[in-house]
């Protein structure tokens, strides 16, 4: 079977991950997650103190201290899963706080960052057989993939998914809290001068709002099967 890249984009709390987590199992491909990179970019500045009174990044000091991050990711030997590791350290948990996930999306606009996070991603997928999903992958990052997905749902079934997620979790949130966290990310991804978050002109529309995992499945393996003749179990 042809090795190739599959790229996967869209708005945030999407099931992005999920999904190509999933299709990475099934075609026994590594899956590469663009946004804990981000996250971790953005953990880093956290930890720095590298945030003013107003929530905005310090940005020449953060791209000052971008030779200071190492990011990468370790196979869990349980799960089988990636783990994004900041300096040596597994933060796969704490990448997914509310916190991170309100601070993340201005990070990620700086031109500097995802530049940063950009060349990490091409090295890794270099040797093809990857899943990789983000907000400017098949645009940007891998504008020649072989297949690219774009992923969007109604913000409010967003919402509810990400909270479900937070309180499963044991992490205390609020639907309006996480409502807003969403509109305020989606704005920022759509609007921002480097890489705005848009569908490849060859990418595929999945909208997901009423779908299951296993529906979305379903969904790839028929994709896969019309166009590359490629039959998945």
């Amino acid at each position: 079977m042809k090795k190739m890249i599959i790229a996967i984009d869209g708005h945030s709390s999407t099931g992005k991950s999920t999904f190509a987590k999933a299709i990475a199992k099934v075609m026994s491909y590594t899956y590469l997650d663009s946004g804990a990179l981000y996250r971790g970019v953005t953990l880093y500045a956290l930890e720095e103190g590298l945030f003013c009174k107003n929530g905005r990044p310090r940005t020449r000091e953060l791209i000052r201290q971008l030779n200071n991050i190492q990011l990468t990711f370790r196979k869990d030997p349980v799960s089988g899963e990636n783990r994004t590791y900041l300096n040596g350290k597994d933060v796969e948990h704490n990448i997914r706080s509310l916190e991170v996930s309100d601070k993340v999306s201005p990070v990620s606009e700086i031109p500097e960052v995802r530049d940063f996070v950009d060349k990490l991603l091409v090295q890794w997928g270099e040797k093809k057989g990857i899943v990789m999903d983000g907000r400017d992958i098949g645009t940007a990052v891998f504008p020649k993939a072989e297949v690219k997905i774009f992923m969007t749902a109604p913000a409010e079934i967003r919402a509810q998914r990400r909270l479900d997620e937070l309180l499963s979790q044991g992490r205390p949130a609020t639907y309006e809290d996480v409502l807003d966290n969403i509109r305020k990310r989606d704005h920022i991804d759509s609007s921002r001068t480097k890489h705005p978050l848009k569908q490849a002109s060859d990418a595929l529309l999945l909208d997901n709002g009423n779908m299951s995992v296993e529906e979305q499945m379903d969904w790839f393996k028929k994709l896969m099967k019309e166009t590359w003749d490629i039959t998945l179990p």
